[in-house]
């Protein structure tokens, strides 16, 4: 087996010399973060996915947030002091990030947009973030996340 091809998000992690660990599933397609989590037997919790928003008056803002919960789009334009923002099409992903649906990560993106990663986040030593491409996942501790992106903690989940 060859050696592990690094992607952006794990690039900037050994460069800002963030621990995590590194874990690699068979998958072709995209599939989504509640499927995944069920097929390798992870708490969906701790399994975190990342949204790219665009705001109303211009600019993009990223939010992380748990596989199995929705974004709250109130709560999110008020985290990052937006009027209000929407979902940003999927056909825009890899132009605004430089990453493919299902393989999106805050970290290493084409910019450093603002970024809020949900509060649960906090519950966990270690959360799961994409690695940055399909089949890839990054294990690292919430503080590092914040770290590596920039980012803030936030109330963004919408109400179960």
């Amino acid at each position: 087996m060859g050696k592990e091809v690094k992607t952006n998000a794990m690039r900037i992690l050994d460069r800002l010399k963030l621990p995590y660990t590194l874990n690699s599933y068979e998958c072709k397609e995209f599939i989504d973060g509640v499927h995944i989590a069920d097929m390798l037997g992870q708490d969906p919790a701790q399994s975190f996915k990342t949204l790219v928003c665009s705001g109303k008056g211009g600019g993009y803002y990223v939010f992380v947030l748990p596989v199995a919960r929705e974004l709250d789009l109130k709560k999110a334009a008020r985290a990052v002091g937006a009027k209000a923002v929407e979902l940003l099409p999927v056909k825009e992903i890899n132009a605004v990030t430089g990453y493919i649906r299902g393989g999106c990560t805050a970290i290493g993106m084409k910019k450093q947009y603002p970024t809020v990663i949900d509060q649960s986040a906090g519950e966990f030593d270690r959360i799961i973030i994409s690695g940055g491409r399909i089949g890839s996942q990054i294990f690292l501790a919430p503080d590092d996340f914040i770290k590596a992106t920039g980012g803030s903690y936030g109330d963004i989940l919408a109400e179960m």
